[in-house]
């Protein structure tokens, strides 16, 4: 989509549309946080405007975003974690290469072997994901028969190794914190939709902080002018 598509009729110019939603995702801030800031640089901004921004634009950032990440390793480590969305536990799929560098993520309202099958195909078909030499899970029985299923219509190696070793997925474990700490200092999260918005660009921005872009010059300034030129915006 084009900018003037992008942010046509909206009150407010397109950096700052990005700023409040860049800050929203990446940091512990509330949207009445952000109307507060707004107003100390002279802007009157209604709370549920940003939260409207927040849920059209994470999406598009995530799916912005990745077409320029770097290539992960053909290691993976993969776990789900618990995401509460309208008073009911989701489950989270995310899989990371053994470096730590983000995969994919999938949510889910159940938790079996389909939705890890979907989760895994998903990720197959990220820009930045090559096929896996080796797949490290947790004793989760659905892992095994997606990944046989997957073998079976040829997506993925035959010769793939599965481990389950839980001590080998420490490392994906530990990335679970920086999602589920933005998520739980968040209100709610009050529909599936919302939900799959918000942590598309809650997962967006902190594949961005690990420095997973394709930047020779990796700081914040420069991450935050490459964010504006994917949404067509001048820095």
């Amino acid at each position: 989509m084009e900018k003037e598509n992008l942010f046509k009729w909206k009150h407010y110019q397109p950096d700052i549309i990005l700023l409040t939603v860049r800050w929203y995702l990446r940091y512990n801030l509330s949207f009445r946080d952000l109307v507060e800031m707004m107003e100390e640089r002279g802007l009157s901004i209604a709370h549920t405007t940003i939260m409207r921004w927040v849920h059209q634009y994470g999406r598009e950032l995530d799916e912005r975003v990745r077409r320029h990440l770097k290539p992960i390793n053909d290691s993976w480590r993969v776990d789900e974690t618990y995401i509460k969305v309208k008073g009911q536990w989701m489950y989270l799929y995310r899989a990371v290469d053994s470096e730590g560098n983000t995969i994919d993520f999938y949510l889910s309202k159940p938790r079996d072997h389909r939705a890890a099958k979907r989760f895994f195909k998903k990720a197959l078909w990220s820009f930045h994901v090559s096929k896996p030499r080796v797949i490290t899970v947790d004793k989760n029985p659905s892992y095994p028969m997606a990944i046989e299923e997957l073998k079976n219509e040829k997506m993925i190696p035959v010769g793939i190794q599965i481990r389950q070793v839980k001590y080998l997925n420490n490392i994906v474990e530990q990335d679970h914190r920086f999602i589920k700490k933005r998520v739980r200092s968040m209100l709610g999260l009050k529909s599936f939709s919302t939900a799959t918005s918000v942590i598309s660009g809650i997962e967006a921005m902190h594949m961005v902080k690990k420095g997973q872009l394709v930047l020779w010059d990796k700081s914040v300034q420069n991450q935050v002018k490459f964010i504006h030129e994917l949404f067509g915006v001048a820095a």
